[in-house]
């Protein structure tokens, strides 16, 4: 492998880095990521509980944004760097709104520049790079580091500036201590309500708003706790949602789009979030129709049937094992028939006029299941498993239009 190596062995002190460093440095990332999370979550805990939480997806992609853009940045330096520099941006407005001063921030980027000269010392021993290389790609890393926290300083002042901002930010972070889920921090979050006059209830109803989210404050009522600078944003509404809290909702959320989840013990809240987001991800699959306001508890089958694409091929494969060596076409309109007739269990006149073929077509199709299905489709438990699967990959079909 050396001789690919050599036009990146300059031997120039504190150079740029050559474009080609990025073909050596890119395969790295996958397991470059993994190290670093696992060391900034060892030296930072506030920080594990926050990838566990509902943001946690949003801040992987994050860090993942921010490694990636360096690569990038070295293999063309006029790439853009527009959503690294928003990410940024995000996570020091999250430290804000935390509570948090940027000391953890600027030590987690700093301990993820650390594990990542590791990390390239010993590819750079492998690939037999030269001294100076590889202090200028120190030098590098390390400023583009210092570029890193200054885009997130921006984000942290930016919401340090706003008025209110103490109180809003001891709000937020109570509402993510909710969402955090068992084990709840009780003493944090007790001593979060004493500071903010906030009763923790019983029960709380979860909203999940598609972002970009704009809420009219004077219109909300002053119990609802609200993050909408999260990459989802989201509210959390004090017990259920009744008719006036829901003519609240529309007032104080004008022009979002916004689902609503199930009303849930307050150790619950998370799940509530979780189905609330889900629901939006149908409606922008086509699955469930948009609405402006879209309620959970309308589609509870829905999200249930749904909840496991993976786990539904295998139900499916298993289902419809009988009919898996026969033509597609021919597949398609037994397994058609069959749906029709464990939904409706009508008459072949019925059935016909749903299927929009002649009522003997439907006898001849349901001889032929009753042959290729066997027992399938008498026993109660078989029956009711072949019936969920046909209804699942009917819901999923609407997302490409094919075929259940």
């Amino acid at each position: 492998m050396p001789h690919l190596i050599q036009p990146l062995d300059t031997g120039d002190p504190l150079g740029p880095l050559p474009q080609e460093f990025a073909a050596i440095m890119r395969p790295e990332l996958p397991s470059l990521i993994k190290e670093i999370g696992v060391e900034v979550t060892r030296a930072y805990p506030e920080y594990a509980r926050l990838l566990d939480g509902p943001n946690g997806q949003a801040i992987r992609v994050g860090v993942e944004q921010s490694l990636s853009s360096f690569v990038d940045l070295v293999a063309e330096p006029s790439s853009p760097t527009t959503l690294r520099d928003d990410m940024c941006r995000r996570f020091g407005r999250f430290e804000a709104y935390e509570g948090r001063t940027m000391d953890t921030l600027q030590g987690a980027y700093r301990l993820g520049a650390r594990v990542a000269l590791r990390r390239a010392k010993k590819v750079g021993q492998s690939y037999h790079l030269s001294p100076s290389l590889m202090l200028s790609f120190a030098d590098a890393l390390f400023a583009y580091v210092d570029e890193l926290e200054a885009l997130s300083r921006e984000g942290f002042l930016e919401v340090q500036s706003q008025s209110g901002e103490h109180s809003e930010a001891l709000r937020r972070r109570l509402l993510h201590l909710i969402l955090a889920g068992r084990p709840a921090p009780h003493s944090a979050i007790a001593d979060l309500c004493e500071q903010t006059g906030w009763t923790l209830p019983d029960e709380v109803t979860l909203i999940a708003v598609r972002a970009p989210a704009e809420l009219d404050r004077l219109s909300a009522d002053r119990d609802v706790l609200v993050d909408l600078s999260a990459p989802q944003p989201h509210l959390l509404i004090p017990g259920a949602l009744d008719e006036s809290r829901r003519s609240m909702l529309e007032q104080a959320l004008p022009a979002s789009r916004a689902a609503v989840g199930l009303t849930v013990p307050t150790v619950l809240a998370c799940e509530s979030v979780r189905w609330a987001r889900r629901v939006l991800e149908l409606v922008d699959s086509g699955v469930i129709d948009d609405a402006p306001l879209i309620h959970c508890e309308d589609h509870l089958i829905t999200l249930w049937l749904l909840s496991d694409p993976a786990l539904l091929d295998q139900l499916a494969q298993r289902e419809l094992a009988a009919v898996a060596g026969i033509s597609a076409g021919r597949r398609e309109r037994l397994v058609e028939t069959l749906r029709i007739w464990l939904d409706t269990r009508g008459t072949a006149a019925q059935m016909g006029a749903l299927l929009d073929v002649h009522p003997q077509t439907v006898r001849y199709r349901m001889r032929n299941l009753e042959s290729i299905f066997g027992d399938q489709l008498v026993d109660p438990e078989s029956r009711f498993a072949t019936e969920a699967v046909l209804r699942a990959l009917r819901l999923r079909s609407r997302t490409d239009g094919t075929s259940p």
